[in-house]
């Protein structure tokens, strides 16, 4: 989501969502820098979301498919508490049968047997 702007937008698939949990991540992105140039544009890219997509919810299908993301990711090694907003957010694709579409496809490892991982 940071980088939507410069992505080339042919990578990306003619529909798409976003999980309530990646507009958090935004929401809490200006709080984040004490840049006001980069708060002001962190907010501009929160409110963007915000108004663009109607975000999917993590509800409970989500909490079921966080268990086997988080087993899937501690199976493979690469299992932290940093990479929880990360994990959720696989977890709600998952959830609603979704692709995830990112510029940091090793935030991921380890979930190709639970979703679609599409490098961008």
């Amino acid at each position: 989501m940071v980088d939507h702007d410069i992505i080339d937008p042919r990578l990306l698939p003619d529909l798409s969502a976003i999980a309530a949990v990646t507009l958090a991540e935004l929401a809490a992105g200006p709080h984040a820098t004490e840049d006001e140039d980069e708060r002001a544009r962190r907010q501009d890219r929160f409110q963007w979301a915000a108004t663009t997509w109607d975000a999917l919810p993590f509800d409970a299908d989500g909490a079921r498919a966080f268990g086997r993301v988080y087993a899937a990711t501690r199976t493979s090694g690469h299992a932290t508490r940093r990479r929880l907003a990360d994990l959720l957010i696989a977890a709600t694709a998952a959830a609603n049968g979704l692709p995830v579409y990112t510029r940091n496809p090793s935030d991921l490892l380890g979930l190709d047997e639970i979703l679609r991982i599409v490098a961008v």
